[in-house]
């Protein structure tokens, strides 16, 4: 029910294990895992019972037919994927943070693979056959002017087959580099001024929201109410709906997590969870990874508005943001989660005993 096409890079992910200093770790060993953002939201959807195609660009060794065979066991659709002597798989080093210390994030995207072919070299019309959605977030663009330009060009062939658009804004300050005029974060605000018109659903933080419509509102204040959904709607009016999740961090080891949705037709908002008809938070007090929560409540929110009886607008984010909470308990990027779990946390609640 519903197919779901992501377009953006996989990656090495090289993480040191047991939360360990990267002086620690290195020489020796590191854990290695495949990760990238609309990846494991294809993953995660997959895995969720969903229908998913990741199409993105390779090169043609060993270690990216590897990276392939992963993404294919968890019965993604890898067949549309770009394979080429051109460019290098790209990496992120991860160093968990612990406590009061908080993570690092070390990139080494240059000349990827993705970051350097042209539009033309995509398989736009397989790759959108029988598609219902088309995932990109903000890193795309970030990694390349010509990255940006193949995410742009992917956004016009789905919507010219009817194919909606999700997009999650994602910003990642490393990345925005290829523009030497503009900050990273100017940069960032201008390509999703561009590319909002074509989006139907936009998964992002608020004050992202405030940036992208120059709102002159502290963004550290400001709460998402009615009169900032009327701007939206005027500055974006085929903008359907709007998802956030808002995070509360008491420290790198424990944090508290939640969800807000917006149906901007209805103007109507929902939170999960909710706790005495208020917006409430799932308290996470041992983090175990919290790379990847973020796709694990976008492929959430997606499977459930690809299914009926879980497309409600509140029941649709409960199961979103109970699904990003249960991917801060999981190892890596990739949300091994099954629907069952998350509708028992979305419903029951979870004082996480062992399951007999």
């Amino acid at each position: 029910m519903g197919c779901v096409v992501t377009l953006g890079e996989i990656m090495l992910r090289l993480a040191t294990p047991r939360r360990a200093r990267f002086q620690q770790a290195m020489p020796g060993g590191m854990d290695v895992t495949f990760a990238g953002a609309e990846a494991s939201i294809a993953a995660s959807f997959s895995y969720l019972g969903g229908t998913s195609r990741f199409v993105s660009a390779l090169p043609t060794h060993a270690v990216a037919d590897a990276c392939l065979a992963d993404l294919r066991g968890l019965g993604v659709d890898v067949s549309h994927m770009v394979r080429s002597d051109v460019g290098r798989l790209g990496v992120y080093y991860l160093e968990s943070g612990a406590n009061q210390r908080p993570g690092q994030v070390i990139y080494d995207r240059e000349n990827s693979t993705i970051s350097l072919l042209p539009p033309e070299a995509y398989p736009w019309e397989s790759a959108f056959q029988d598609a219902d959605w088309l995932v990109l977030s903000g890193i795309t663009p970030a990694i390349s002017r010509q990255a940006a330009e193949v995410g742009r060009r992917a956004i016009a062939e789905a919507r010219s087959r009817g194919v909606r658009v999700a997009l999650d804004m994602n910003y990642r300050a490393k990345l925005w580099k290829w523009e030497a005029s503009m900050s990273a974060r100017q940069l960032a605000i201008q390509v999703m001024r561009q590319w909002l018109p074509e989006v139907q659903l936009f998964i992002c933080g608020i004050e992202d929201l405030v940036e992208i419509l120059d709102e002159d509102s502290p963004k550290e204040t400001v709460d998402l109410n009615f009169a900032l959904i009327e701007n939206i709607r005027k500055s974006f009016p085929g903008l359907e709906s709007l998802a956030l999740s808002r995070r509360g961090a008491g420290s790198a080891s424990q944090q508290t997590y939640g969800g807000t949705f917006c149906d901007l037709r209805l103007a109507k908002i929902w939170h999960a969870p909710v706790e005495e008809g208020r917006p409430g938070f799932y308290s996470i007090t041992e983090m175990v990874d919290r790379l990847g929560a973020g796709d694990a409540f976008t492929a959430g929110l997606l499977f459930a508005l690809s299914h009926p009886e879980l497309s409600e607008g509140q029941t649709a984010l409960s199961f979103a943001t109970a699904a990003g909470c249960l991917a801060h308990s999981i190892e890596g990027d990739f949300n091994y989660s099954t629907r069952e779990e998350i509708e028992r946390l979305m419903n029951e609640g979870s004082s996480g005993r062992v399951q007999r």
